[in-house]
């Protein structure tokens, strides 16, 4: 059975895809949890594979019997795994998640989504939507953990999970207070109640606008608060359909796992001209919104690709487009991506 080396990502969003990733896969593996030397960046940007960017505390860590499979997201850990594959002869395959910075031969797969909007290639798994660990048993296992709290509220249940900032798009008390009224009429319409949960990307200002705005019967958990536990799976089990911010494809690739109907909330501009709506001023969205009409196309991401695979494959749809029955791939993308993963081995 093959050996895994999970080179851990230093970025909440890239750790759980890989994890998840080496979790679905079920062979023998050990974590690396490496530092970084900030002032070293050109080996990750010009494709080196070498260890010039971590400390020699975590180069330390990467000793021989070398892995058969090395798993890793994130551009200053790709010189880390090819320097590893270089060491064992090229015995090791090497798997990226998420964006790739190098050539794309320089990976034996990668792992990735529309909006890095990365070429067709043979080494190249284009999936929908991001990896994860939800599934049936883990949706299961909330519900029953989270029925005291979230299960005596008035039906449907309505569950709402707030992202933040994302590129070219900002969750301000603009937008944040339009998503509180938004989802309070649809939970009074149906004689409901709301289930909302900000993140980890969430201002404190569009936090309290959030919560200022709703004027439904609601259960609220402001992210990381202290000495309470984070509900967010049980909102995910309990729910009868899924109100997402479109900032976060994490977040989207979660809630459609769980098959029943999700709704992207509009930050503003995320659509064609015809859809406008008061927006919130951010100064680094305008920048980035620069870097993307005019700059290298690498150095931005387009999450609005995302968001048009979600509709055309029936997956997710709009707040103000009528609602469409929940539709779930036979075969998720994490299922894709292990499939992938084993043919590298084919004498297995």
């Amino acid at each position: 059975m093959p050996v895994v080396w999970l080179i851990d990502a230093y970025r909440a969003g890239e750790r759980g895809q890989v994890r998840a990733l080496v979790d679905a896969l079920g062979w023998p593996s050990e974590t690396k949890v490496l530092a970084y030397r900030s002032a070293v960046f050109w080996p990750h940007l010009i494709g080196q594979a070498n260890l010039l960017g971590i400390t020699a505390r975590s180069a330390a860590q990467l000793k021989p019997p070398w892995p058969d499979l090395v798993i890793s997201s994130g551009v200053r850990n790709e010189p880390v795994c090819r320097w590893i594959r270089a060491q064992s002869g090229g015995k090791t395959r090497y798997v990226h998640v998420g964006r790739p910075w190098g050539p794309l031969a320089s990976f034996d797969l990668v792992v990735t989504t529309p909006q890095y909007r990365v070429p067709v290639h043979p080494r190249v798994l284009n999936n929908m939507l991001t990896l994860h660990g939800i599934n049936a048993a883990v949706l299961a296992e909330a519900k029953a953990r989270w029925a005291d709290e979230l299960g005596q509220l008035p039906r449907p249940l309505f569950t709402v999970v707030a992202g933040g900032d994302s590129g070219p798009f900002t969750f301000g008390p603009k937008a944040a207070g339009r998503l509180g009224r938004e989802v309070s009429q649809l939970a009074q319409a149906h004689g409901g109640s709301l289930l909302v949960t900000t993140s980890a990307r969430t201002r404190k200002t569009a936090e309290r606008a959030l919560r200022d705005s709703l004027d439904a019967p609601h259960y609220f958990y402001p992210w990381g608060e202290s000495g309470s536990q984070n509900p967010y799976l049980g909102m995910l089990a309990w729910a009868d359909r899924l109100i997402v911010t479109g900032d976060s494809i994490a977040m989207l690739s979660e809630a459609c796992a769980t098959g029943k109907p999700v709704k992207m909330f509009d930050l503003g501009g995320m659509r064609d001209a015809d859809y406008d709506t008061e927006r919130d001023f951010r100064m680094g969205a305008v920048l980035y919104a620069f870097l993307m009409r005019w700059l290298w196309t690498p150095l931005s991401r387009d999450i609005t690709l995302v968001h048009s695979r979600l509709r055309e494959s029936g997956c997710a749809f709009w707040t103000d487009e009528v609602l469409a029955t929940a539709r779930v791939p036979a075969q998720t993308d994490l299922q894709r991506a292990v499939d992938r993963v084993r043919a590298l081995f084919p004498e297995l």
